[in-house]
Protein backbone atom coordinates (compact mmCIF):
# COMPACT_ATOMS: atom_id res chain seq x y z
CA UNK A 1 0.00 0.00 0.00
CA UNK A 2 2.88 2.27 0.90
CA UNK A 3 4.46 1.55 -2.30
CA UNK A 4 1.43 2.47 -3.93
CA UNK A 5 0.82 5.57 -2.54
CA UNK A 6 4.48 7.32 -2.70
CA UNK A 7 3.90 6.54 -7.07
CA UNK A 8 0.25 8.01 -7.41
CA UNK A 9 -0.93 10.08 -4.32
CA UNK A 10 -0.22 13.35 -5.70
CA UNK A 11 -2.35 12.20 -8.84
CA UNK A 12 -4.72 10.68 -6.08
CA UNK A 13 -4.79 14.64 -4.21
CA UNK A 14 -5.73 16.32 -7.53
CA UNK A 15 -8.85 14.32 -8.47
CA UNK A 16 -10.02 14.66 -4.79
CA UNK A 17 -9.40 18.66 -5.21
CA UNK A 18 -11.09 18.58 -8.60
CA UNK A 19 -13.99 16.22 -7.67
CA UNK A 20 -14.57 17.77 -3.99
CA UNK A 21 -13.41 21.37 -4.36
CA UNK A 22 -16.11 23.30 -3.39
CA UNK A 23 -16.02 21.97 -0.03
CA UNK A 24 -12.30 21.83 0.11
CA UNK A 25 -11.72 25.35 -1.44
CA UNK A 26 -12.86 26.52 2.23
CA UNK A 27 -9.44 24.99 4.13
CA UNK A 28 -7.46 27.35 1.62
CA UNK A 29 -6.18 29.42 4.67
CA UNK A 30 -4.59 25.89 6.08
CA UNK A 31 -1.89 26.23 3.00
CA UNK A 32 1.18 28.42 4.13
CA UNK A 33 1.05 26.41 7.71
CA UNK A 34 1.53 23.18 5.79
CA UNK A 35 3.85 24.77 3.89
CA UNK A 36 5.75 26.19 6.96
CA UNK A 37 5.61 22.47 8.41
CA UNK A 38 6.88 20.69 5.29
CA UNK A 39 10.10 23.06 4.75
CA UNK A 40 10.85 22.99 8.63
CA UNK A 41 11.00 19.46 7.96
CA UNK A 42 12.80 20.04 4.50
CA UNK A 43 15.07 22.45 5.88
CA UNK A 44 16.81 20.08 8.76
CA UNK A 45 18.24 18.65 5.72
CA UNK A 46 20.12 22.10 5.06
CA UNK A 47 22.72 23.89 6.85
CA UNK A 48 22.78 28.05 6.61
CA UNK A 49 26.47 27.73 4.67
CA UNK A 50 24.00 25.99 1.88
CA UNK A 51 22.43 28.95 1.05
CA UNK A 52 24.64 31.07 -1.51
CA UNK A 53 23.89 32.67 -4.94
CA UNK A 54 26.09 31.12 -7.86
CA UNK A 55 26.18 31.49 -11.40
CA UNK A 56 23.66 28.83 -11.94
CA UNK A 57 20.94 31.18 -10.17
CA UNK A 58 22.25 34.06 -12.13
CA UNK A 59 20.94 32.42 -16.01
CA UNK A 60 17.74 31.31 -14.05
CA UNK A 61 17.26 34.82 -12.62
CA UNK A 62 17.72 35.97 -16.46
CA UNK A 63 15.26 33.80 -18.16
CA UNK A 64 12.86 34.27 -15.41
CA UNK A 65 12.76 38.14 -16.25
CA UNK A 66 13.86 38.70 -19.80
CA UNK A 67 11.76 35.48 -20.83
CA UNK A 68 8.38 37.23 -19.34
CA UNK A 69 9.05 40.08 -21.42
CA UNK A 70 10.11 38.28 -24.25
CA UNK A 71 6.81 36.05 -24.16
CA UNK A 72 4.80 38.96 -23.96
CA UNK A 73 6.32 40.43 -26.72
CA UNK A 74 5.96 37.89 -28.93
CA UNK A 75 2.10 36.81 -27.99
CA UNK A 76 0.90 40.61 -27.86
CA UNK A 77 0.29 40.85 -31.52
CA UNK A 78 -2.08 37.96 -31.17
CA UNK A 79 -4.16 38.87 -28.31
CA UNK A 80 -3.38 41.37 -25.46
CA UNK A 81 -4.84 39.14 -22.75
CA UNK A 82 -2.85 35.85 -24.01
CA UNK A 83 0.41 37.76 -23.89
CA UNK A 84 -0.32 39.09 -20.59
CA UNK A 85 -1.48 35.72 -19.13
CA UNK A 86 1.73 33.67 -20.68
CA UNK A 87 4.31 36.36 -19.18
CA UNK A 88 3.03 36.22 -15.76
CA UNK A 89 3.65 32.18 -16.23
CA UNK A 90 7.04 32.77 -16.71
CA UNK A 91 7.90 36.36 -14.77
CA UNK A 92 6.13 33.96 -11.32
CA UNK A 93 8.95 33.57 -8.47
CA UNK A 94 9.61 29.50 -7.71
CA UNK A 95 7.01 27.89 -5.15
CA UNK A 96 8.01 27.86 -2.06
CA UNK A 97 7.47 23.91 -2.27
CA UNK A 98 9.80 23.76 -4.80
CA UNK A 99 12.90 22.61 -2.57
CA UNK A 100 10.45 19.92 -0.98
CA UNK A 101 10.09 18.21 -4.59
CA UNK A 102 13.59 18.70 -5.05
CA UNK A 103 14.29 16.59 -2.02
CA UNK A 104 11.76 14.09 -3.16
CA UNK A 105 13.62 13.82 -6.58
CA UNK A 106 17.09 13.71 -4.80
CA UNK A 107 17.83 17.04 -5.74
CA UNK A 108 19.69 20.18 -4.07
CA UNK A 109 17.60 21.67 -1.98
CA UNK A 110 19.91 24.05 -0.86
CA UNK A 111 20.02 25.30 -4.55
CA UNK A 112 16.21 25.06 -5.15
CA UNK A 113 15.51 27.59 -1.23
CA UNK A 114 18.04 30.04 -1.92
CA UNK A 115 16.75 30.58 -5.65
CA UNK A 116 12.92 30.35 -4.11
CA UNK A 117 14.01 33.15 -1.53
CA UNK A 118 15.81 35.26 -4.24
CA UNK A 119 13.32 34.61 -6.76
CA UNK A 120 10.53 35.53 -4.78
CA UNK A 121 11.98 38.64 -3.23
CA UNK A 122 13.00 40.43 -6.46
CA UNK A 123 9.81 39.81 -7.48
CA UNK A 124 8.45 41.68 -4.57
CA UNK A 125 10.26 44.78 -6.04
CA UNK A 126 9.95 43.95 -9.66
CA UNK A 127 6.58 43.29 -10.28
CA UNK A 128 4.39 45.78 -9.27
CA UNK A 129 6.81 48.25 -11.60
CA UNK A 130 6.88 45.80 -14.41
CA UNK A 131 3.13 44.79 -14.25
CA UNK A 132 1.99 48.30 -13.70
CA UNK A 133 3.21 49.29 -17.37
CA UNK A 134 2.55 46.55 -19.46
CA UNK A 135 -1.44 46.19 -17.36
CA UNK A 136 -2.09 49.98 -18.36
CA UNK A 137 -5.41 49.18 -15.75
CA UNK A 138 -5.26 52.18 -13.17
CA UNK A 139 -4.94 50.20 -10.37
CA UNK A 140 -4.49 52.18 -7.53
CA UNK A 141 -2.38 49.80 -5.71
CA UNK A 142 1.22 51.57 -4.60
CA UNK A 143 4.39 50.14 -5.27
CA UNK A 144 4.83 50.12 -1.09
CA UNK A 145 1.30 48.30 -1.19
CA UNK A 146 2.34 45.71 -3.52
CA UNK A 147 5.93 44.99 -1.41
CA UNK A 148 4.43 44.68 1.33
CA UNK A 149 1.74 42.12 0.46
CA UNK A 150 4.45 39.86 -1.43
CA UNK A 151 7.06 39.98 1.22
CA UNK A 152 4.14 39.18 4.14
CA UNK A 153 2.88 36.43 2.25
CA UNK A 154 6.07 34.63 0.82
CA UNK A 155 8.79 35.46 3.10
CA UNK A 156 7.56 34.21 6.49
CA UNK A 157 6.71 30.81 5.01
CA UNK A 158 9.85 30.65 3.47
CA UNK A 159 12.35 31.97 6.14
CA UNK A 160 10.53 31.10 8.90
CA UNK A 161 10.95 27.28 8.57
CA UNK A 162 14.69 27.94 7.93
CA UNK A 163 15.21 29.56 11.51
CA UNK A 164 13.38 27.76 13.24
CA UNK A 165 15.74 24.71 11.66
CA UNK A 166 18.63 26.00 12.77
CA UNK A 167 17.61 27.06 16.22
CA UNK A 168 16.01 23.19 16.50
CA UNK A 169 19.46 22.19 15.58
CA UNK A 170 21.18 24.57 18.43
CA UNK A 171 18.74 23.56 21.41
CA UNK A 172 18.21 20.12 20.64
CA UNK A 173 20.19 17.76 18.37
CA UNK A 174 18.37 14.86 19.81
CA UNK A 175 14.87 16.77 18.09
CA UNK A 176 16.71 17.69 15.41
CA UNK A 177 17.82 14.54 14.26
CA UNK A 178 14.41 12.80 15.16
CA UNK A 179 12.59 15.51 12.65
CA UNK A 180 15.31 14.99 10.00
CA UNK A 181 14.60 11.86 9.81
CA UNK A 182 10.72 12.04 8.93
CA UNK A 183 10.94 13.87 5.56
CA UNK A 184 7.95 11.30 4.15
CA UNK A 185 6.09 13.47 6.89
CA UNK A 186 6.87 16.29 4.26
CA UNK A 187 5.51 14.33 1.37
CA UNK A 188 2.34 13.45 3.18
CA UNK A 189 1.34 17.49 4.13
CA UNK A 190 2.71 18.05 0.43
CA UNK A 191 -0.21 15.97 -1.31
CA UNK A 192 -2.76 17.38 1.72
CA UNK A 193 -1.65 20.82 0.06
CA UNK A 194 -1.81 20.37 -3.30
CA UNK A 195 -5.69 18.95 -2.77
CA UNK A 196 -6.33 22.12 -1.24
CA UNK A 197 -4.68 24.09 -3.52
CA UNK A 198 -6.17 22.28 -6.72
CA UNK A 199 -9.51 22.46 -5.10
CA UNK A 200 -9.06 26.26 -4.92
CA UNK A 201 -8.03 26.57 -8.40
CA UNK A 202 -10.59 24.23 -9.89
CA UNK A 203 -13.50 26.93 -7.98
CA UNK A 204 -11.64 29.66 -9.24
CA UNK A 205 -11.27 28.44 -12.74
CA UNK A 206 -14.96 27.43 -12.50
CA UNK A 207 -16.54 30.56 -11.51
CA UNK A 208 -14.35 32.53 -14.63
CA UNK A 209 -17.27 31.56 -17.12
CA UNK A 210 -16.62 34.42 -19.26
CA UNK A 211 -18.23 32.78 -22.16
CA UNK A 212 -15.12 33.73 -24.25
CA UNK A 213 -13.81 29.75 -24.60
CA UNK A 214 -11.31 30.28 -28.04
CA UNK A 215 -9.24 32.45 -26.12
CA UNK A 216 -9.12 30.33 -22.71
CA UNK A 217 -8.36 27.13 -24.80
CA UNK A 218 -5.52 29.32 -26.09
CA UNK A 219 -4.37 30.50 -22.62
CA UNK A 220 -4.45 26.67 -21.16
CA UNK A 221 -2.39 25.51 -24.32
CA UNK A 222 0.60 28.32 -23.35
CA UNK A 223 0.42 27.90 -19.96
CA UNK A 224 0.86 23.82 -20.74
CA UNK A 225 3.60 24.42 -23.20
CA UNK A 226 5.55 27.25 -21.07
CA UNK A 227 4.94 24.87 -18.05
CA UNK A 228 6.78 22.10 -20.12
CA UNK A 229 9.47 24.24 -21.31
CA UNK A 230 10.59 25.77 -17.97
CA UNK A 231 10.85 22.53 -16.76
CA UNK A 232 13.17 21.35 -19.67
CA UNK A 233 14.92 24.62 -19.80
CA UNK A 234 15.81 24.32 -15.86
CA UNK A 235 16.93 20.68 -16.37
CA UNK A 236 19.34 21.70 -19.13
CA UNK A 237 20.68 24.45 -17.37
CA UNK A 238 20.98 22.61 -14.35
CA UNK A 239 22.51 19.59 -16.00
CA UNK A 240 25.25 21.85 -16.91
CA UNK A 241 25.84 22.27 -13.40
CA UNK A 242 25.19 18.85 -11.66
CA UNK A 243 21.60 20.08 -10.52
CA UNK A 244 19.33 19.30 -12.87
CA UNK A 245 16.65 18.74 -11.06
CA UNK A 246 17.43 22.04 -8.79
CA UNK A 247 17.18 23.53 -12.32
CA UNK A 248 14.14 21.89 -13.72
CA UNK A 249 12.13 22.84 -9.77
CA UNK A 250 13.51 26.35 -9.67
CA UNK A 251 12.60 27.40 -13.38
CA UNK A 252 9.33 25.39 -13.64
CA UNK A 253 7.76 25.01 -10.27
CA UNK A 254 5.83 28.63 -9.88
CA UNK A 255 4.06 30.22 -7.19
CA UNK A 256 0.71 30.40 -8.72
CA UNK A 257 -1.31 31.65 -5.63
CA UNK A 258 1.03 35.48 -5.74
CA UNK A 259 0.84 35.32 -9.79
CA UNK A 260 -2.68 34.93 -9.37
CA UNK A 261 -2.71 37.56 -6.98
CA UNK A 262 -0.47 39.78 -9.07
CA UNK A 263 -2.66 39.16 -12.41
CA UNK A 264 -5.71 40.12 -10.90
CA UNK A 265 -4.30 43.72 -9.16
CA UNK A 266 -2.14 44.47 -12.53
CA UNK A 267 -3.77 42.70 -15.45
CA UNK A 268 -6.72 41.54 -17.21
CA UNK A 269 -8.68 39.39 -15.02
CA UNK A 270 -9.17 36.68 -17.22
CA UNK A 271 -5.36 36.45 -18.05
CA UNK A 272 -5.04 34.86 -14.29
CA UNK A 273 -6.61 31.35 -15.84
CA UNK A 274 -3.03 31.48 -17.24
CA UNK A 275 -1.72 30.97 -13.69
CA UNK A 276 -4.39 29.34 -12.20
CA UNK A 277 -4.39 26.42 -14.87
CA UNK A 278 -0.32 26.25 -13.95
CA UNK A 279 -0.78 24.62 -11.09
CA UNK A 280 -2.60 21.93 -12.47
CA UNK A 281 0.02 21.82 -15.04
CA UNK A 282 3.42 21.25 -12.70
CA UNK A 283 1.72 19.01 -10.48
CA UNK A 284 1.40 16.59 -13.39
CA UNK A 285 4.49 17.26 -13.93
CA UNK A 286 5.78 17.10 -10.47
CA UNK A 287 3.42 13.29 -10.05
CA UNK A 288 5.06 12.12 -13.16
CA UNK A 289 8.72 12.52 -12.09
CA UNK A 290 8.28 11.40 -8.37
CA UNK A 291 6.33 8.25 -10.04
CA UNK A 292 9.24 8.02 -12.37
CA UNK A 293 12.06 7.94 -9.62
CA UNK A 294 9.96 5.67 -7.68
CA UNK A 295 9.80 3.75 -10.58
CA UNK A 296 13.41 3.55 -10.99
CA UNK A 297 13.89 3.02 -7.53
CA UNK A 298 12.16 -0.26 -8.04
CA UNK A 299 13.50 -1.74 -11.02
CA UNK A 300 17.31 -1.39 -9.44
CA UNK A 301 16.15 -2.92 -6.14
CA UNK A 302 15.10 -6.00 -7.92
CA UNK A 303 17.80 -5.92 -10.15
CA UNK A 304 20.46 -5.98 -7.43
CA UNK A 305 18.39 -8.67 -5.69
Amino acid sequence: MKRFLDKYLLLIAMVIGIGFYRPLSVLSPLTPFLLSTMLFITYTRVSWHDIRLTKFHYILLGIQYVGSAAVYLLLRPLNEILAQSAMICVLAPTATSAPVVAGLLGGSISAVAAYSMISNLLVAFIAPLFLSVVGHTGSEVSFAVSFWYIFKKVMPVLILPFVCALLLRKVSHKAYKKVQSAQIVSFYLWAIAITIVIAGVTRFVVEQNTGSYTLEIFIALASLIICLLQFVAGRKIGAAFGRAVAGGQSLGQKNTILAIWLTQTYLHPLASLGPGLYVLWQNLVNSYQIWLKKHQEEKAATSSS
